[in-house]
């Protein structure tokens, strides 16, 4: 697996996550069974600025070749996906959310263990 695959798939999912959650966040809150008041929706689309945000970074980031660049991306994505795994992952525990919470579940996951092979296992980042 080459890290750089890692940032697309990162990048797809934060985008289509993001946008959405701008454009039409009640309907994204629906689907996973949460509230879509208007405070809610506001959050949402809060948080799809920032997953826009993420995949614009795994974007321009996916050729760089830089090591320390590459090696703080990876940390701080790293720290992200393990605190994000964690947050759904309660809501799911407090049944705030449906069961497609643990499609968000598994995408935390599989980004985490992503960047903690390239953070940890895999000496030289590719």
């Amino acid at each position: 697996m080459k890290l750089s695959n890692l940032f697309v798939f990162n990048s797809i999912v934060a985008l289509v996550y993001g946008i959405g959650s701008v454009v039409m966040p009640v309907t994204l809150l629906s689907l996973h069974g949460m509230t879509q008041g208007p405070t809610e929706a506001l959050v949402g689309q809060f948080m799809g600025v920032s997953m826009i945000a993420i995949g614009l970074i795994t974007w321009l980031a996916r050729n760089i070749t830089d090591s320390e660049a590459k090696k703080a991306i990876i940390t701080g994505l790293l720290i992200s996906d393990v605190i994000g795994f964690i947050v759904v992952l309660l809501g799911m525990l407090s049944n705030l959310m449906n069961a497609l919470g643990w499609v968000a579940a598994g995408i935390y996951l599989v980004l985490t263990l992503g960047y903690a092979y390239f953070g940890f296992l895999k000496p030289e980042v590719t």
